[in-house]
């Protein structure tokens, strides 16, 4: 037998004017929980235009052109601190524990990591900007529909339509590039760096659905140490085999190596911080609000190489950051059998739901609903078992 319990409760309805009441439902949707959710999102696309900007000047200034070593170091520094940290540890979270249990796991996990930043940084050598930045977006429908079918997440209206405005936005962004003739790096190969953008992003989206899953179910530290195991072990090996070469033909100085450095600070914040928005939110979600980093590379394009400006980039950041409060307002949630997952709570009304008919003797599976967020105050959770 089915039952469903749940409780609600329910503001009183006053006689307010208007005013307060739009004031009201808009201080019910931006509550401190979502600021605080755009804001981390915001400090990771603030963290990868660093990254960007320091892999211009390498490449730009001082033509060096190396983006295996500079995710080397990245992992190298993971290295150094997480999986260290896995070492010391007793118990089932020490680092020969984890690797008996599950070791090819996390070195197919490193090695799509690896791929995924190698195949998009050479994307820059064979096609526009314009074109990256558009195929960008396509790790968003990886990630949901990853999501969607190994997670269990659960999506509401709101959420496709948010999405729908971040890719909106993004259009608006790569318009105005278009309008103001920002067509640098067009090579000769120009779909074969279509194709590795493409292949780069959907292996973005892999891992950081993996990496959703790790970071909620195991441990950050783990994952982290695992990266920088794997990561740092195949990373070298590539570099060993395909830039050598390159690395010997830097002019080194104090300025790159400064860059060097830079660069893999900003790279090593950005992977130690990531998971902990995406333990908060969701891969998805963190992949939303990266749509953003374009956009500050712009800005600070515009005071350091003197981009042309144009007012569809204020209005392409203005509808981003719509949607992704238009995502945030509604949470996701996961259906632990996938044979009910359509009966999820709707959160914006009470549950209403007839038990459906069930023959007798056959039982039927226990599902609980859990959401990804953090849940507001008004909101209690519904069992269905």
């Amino acid at each position: 037998m089915i039952s469903v319990v749940s409780t609600v409760e329910s503001a009183p309805r006053g006689s307010g004017t208007p005013a307060s009441s739009l004031y009201q439902r808009v201080r019910k949707v931006l509550t401190r929980d979502l600021l605080v959710t755009l804001a981390l999102g915001q400090v990771l696309s603030l963290l990868i235009c660093a990254i960007s900007l320091t892999s211009k000047y390498l490449a730009d200034d001082f033509h060096a052109n190396t983006p295996v070593f500079q995710i080397f170091l990245n992992y190298i520094l993971l290295f150094l601190v997480y999986t260290t940290t896995l070492a010391v540890r007793q118990g089932e979270e020490n680092l020969l524990a984890i690797l008996k249990q599950r070791w090819w796991k996390y070195m197919i996990l490193g090695l799509i990591d690896i791929e995924a930043n190698y195949l998009v940084l050479k994307a820059y050598q064979y096609t526009t900007l314009s074109s990256v930045q558009l195929l960008d977006c396509f790790v968003i429908p990886v990630v949901l529909l990853l999501s969607w079918f190994f997670l269990l997440v659960r999506y509401k209206a709101a959420h496709f339509v948010g999405v729908g405005l971040c890719l909106l936005g993004i259009g608006c962004m790569v318009g105005a590039d278009l309008l103001l003739g920002r067509q640098q790096g067009l090579g000769e190969q120009k779909l074969f760096g279509d194709l590795l953008v493409l292949g780069g992003v959907t292996l973005y989206g892999i891992s950081n659905v993996c990496q959703e899953f790790i970071v909620k179910n195991l441990s950050r530290v783990e994952f982290l140490g695992m990266m920088g195991l794997f990561g740092s072990f195949f990373s070298g090996i590539q570099l060993a085999i395909m830039e050598h070469k390159e690395l010997l033909k830097v002019s080194w100085d104090w300025q790159i190596g400064l860059l060097y450095v830079g660069f893999s600070a900003f790279m090593f914040g950005l992977y130690s911080f990531m998971p902990v928005v995406m333990k908060r939110t969701s891969a998805t979600a963190v992949n939303l609000s990266l749509l953003t980093a374009d956009l500050y590379s712009l800005f600070c394009g515009f005071f350091l190489f003197h981009y042309k400006f144009s007012g569809l980039y204020l209005l392409s950041f203005s509808v981003i950051i719509l949607g992704l409060v238009l995502y945030f307002s509604s949470n996701t949630y996961v259906a632990q059998d996938p044979r009910v997952y359509k009966q999820f709570r709707n959160t914006g009304s009470q549950l209403v739901t007839d038990p459906p008919l069930v023959s007798r003797g056959v039982p039927e599976p226990s599902v609980t609903y859990t959401s990804l967020g953090r849940d507001l105050g008004d909101e209690v959770p519904v069992r269905v078992a």
